[in-house]
């Protein structure tokens, strides 16, 4: 029993929070709470609020572990690529405060559907559906893996290994995300918001933990650090940073739970809720990806990052870090299907607009992402390069007609999206190690997979902001039509 006592106490700070999240979830929702986030008043989330709910919504499991598996193999660069990722937070803020108090707008749909009509929606629409169910089935991979490892081996003799992805944890996903569905069918938006509060303050502290613990291991080295390359060089990590920065535009737009919480504060809380989350989710994810680019540094031939943490922590601390990447996902969770269902009800209006259809339409994009998990592919970085590529259509809305205010035709953002879309299934296919991606490789000059993502976003921005500055209706030929 005092082996597994590691184990216990992870399951049992688990369901703590889990029993806590059901208890700080209004049982009654009103369709205002439910899908808005608006209280039993009808006021709107305070700033301090808006800001763990933002932080906790954006630091999940699977951003924790990539920024990990990027600095454990591509050294501080892999690091740093992944939490530039985090100045969405300031574009993000941009484009609210453009699509709100400029413009008038209280939803994406509505601004593109003056803009581009009915078809412009619907293409919008099905980018963020499938955002959406890759962030259910990314966020319980890594919670199946985590726990394949601490209780399906270690506890019950492989009992909650299906080993139906790989030994990935099938039951522990399941027990998760009925969890997670479970209090979140019960308040919606309203009972994320509370709830990411509580998760957030419980993240911070065993992060905290196993940060200190991090720095203060005798073989941590600032300077070791600085200078790390990974296991397989620093160059992929920089031109990571590059692809970064060619989707931190666009990528905010396509993620609709960052964009329901810019929709139902005040102007100025609103704008300060971005700022104060951009810097706190940056750190956090950074000092998360340091902890990937000390097991790169200390790694023997064939050593994981796993093998190497079990090593620098043992078991007491790995349990403050297995924690907060679950209790991340948790969080994670409830938010992404809180928008899926405002997706689904309120902007798409596929269901009646009620609390019932809000809730089956969780616990379909539950099932979804699951079906994920058993089916889909494990690589983590992949699902954040193929649907940041496919947000890239995107950029040019906010250049020319968001920011600029241009009117521009149909026919331009169709190219747009056609071209972001045809770029984010041929990294897809790249990644997959697909015949045509590796031809698609060979055309390209490149043998390494992130620097055919980089020469696919530059093409697919070019592609766009061509279109649309070709498609731009003049003021004069406005008038004499």
């Amino acid at each position: 029993m005092i082996e597994h006592a590691p184990t216990i106490l992870l399951i049992g700070l688990i369901s703590a929070v889990g029993i806590a999240s059901y208890f700080l979830t209004p049982r009654e929702a009103s369709e205002a709470g439910f899908f808005n986030g608006k209280d039993p008043r009808g006021l709107a989330p305070g700033l301090w609020t808006l800001v763990l709910s933002q932080v906790t919504t954006w630091i999940f499991a699977r951003s924790l572990m990539t920024a990990a598996i990027l600095g454990f193999y591509y050294g501080t660069p892999g690091a740093l690529a992944y939490a530039a990722y985090y100045l969405s937070f300031l574009t993000g803020g941009l484009i609210i405060d453009q699509l709100r108090f400029r413009h008038g707008y209280q939803s994406v749909q509505s601004f593109l559907s003056d803009r581009f009509g009915g078809t412009g929606v619907t293409c919008y629409n099905f980018v963020i559906a499938l955002r959406l169910l890759s962030e259910v089935f990314a966020n319980l991979l890594v919670v199946g893996g985590i726990f394949s490892v601490v209780i399906g081996a270690n506890l019950f003799g492989g009992l909650l290994s299906t080993g139906s992805i790989d030994d990935g944890g099938g039951l522990a996903m399941v027990v998760l995300a009925v969890i997670g569905v479970g209090y979140s069918m019960l308040g919606g938006l309203r009972a994320s918001l509370k709830t990411d509060v509580m998760q957030m303050l419980v993240f911070l502290a065993v992060f905290a933990i196993a940060l200190i613990t991090l720095v203060m291991h005798e073989s941590f080295s600032f300077a070791a650090i600085v200078s790390a390359e990974g296991k397989s060089g620093a160059l992929p990590g920089w031109v990571l940073l590059g692809v970064a920065f060619l989707q931190v535009l666009s990528y905010p737009l396509h993620d609709p739970v960052m964009m329901d919480r810019g929709l139902i504060a005040d102007r100025r809380t609103t704008a300060w809720s971005f700022v104060h989350a951009f810097w706190i989710s940056a750190l956090c994810i950074f000092g998360f990806g340091l902890f990937g680019v000390q097991a790169g540094i200390l790694a023997t031939e064939g050593q994981g990052m796993q093998d190497v943490w079990q090593q620098m922590f043992g078991p007491w601390v790995m349990v403050a870090v297995n924690a907060a990447l679950i209790v991340s996902a948790i969080s994670t969770l409830d938010s992404t299907l809180s928008s899926a269902s405002k997706l689904v009800v309120v902007d798409m209006k596929v269901l009646p607009h009620s609390v019932t259809s809000g809730r089956l339409t969780m616990a379909a994009f539950m099932v979804g992402g699951l079906a994920f998990c058993f089916f889909g592919s494990q690589d983590l970085f992949a699902a954040v390069a193929v649907s940041g590529t496919a947000s890239m259509f995107l950029a040019p809305v906010i250049l020319f007609s968001l920011l600029g205010g241009a009117q521009i035709a149909l026919w331009s953002y169709l190219v747009s999206f056609t071209a972001a879309l045809s770029g984010a299934v041929m990294y897809f296919l790249i990644n997959g190690k697909k015949a045509i991606g590796i031809e698609a490789m060979a055309l390209m000059g490149v043998d390494h997979k992130y620097t055919a993502l980089l020469y696919i976003c530059i093409a697919v921005l070019v592609i766009g902001c061509g279109a649309f500055a070709l498609g731009m209706r003049r003021k004069s030929a406005a008038v004499s039509i």
